[in-house]
């Protein structure tokens, strides 16, 4: 529930919509409302159904890299390098 209301309560979508939108209703559209209602629906249902697709991958994904001791060891460090390199490199930067 929580994630739910923060992914509707989040502004960028809204801005997002308000923005990009009108740009493909035309001026002289009847009703510029149901079109932009249209617009959105069809932008959240592709989305929708991206995010399916991700989801549906990742699971896939995941029993691999689970189920496999070795590799969770080199996942481990590589996020360990990651993030001493990531360190390192603020460290040494100059302001």
């Amino acid at each position: 529930m929580t994630g739910f209301l923060i992914n509707i309560l989040n502004p960028k979508l809204s801005i997002f919509f308000l923005a990009f939108l009108p740009q493909f209703v035309a001026v002289d559209e009847s009703q510029p409302i149901a079109r932009m209602l249209e617009l959105s629906g069809v932008f959240m249902a592709m989305t929708f159904a991206v995010f399916v697709v991700y989801g549906l991958f990742a699971a896939a994904v995941r029993e691999r890299v689970i189920s496999r001791p070795r590799v969770m060891a080199w996942l481990r460090r590589s996020f360990a390098a990651g993030f001493a390199a990531l360190g390192a490199k603020l460290a040494f930067a100059e302001r």
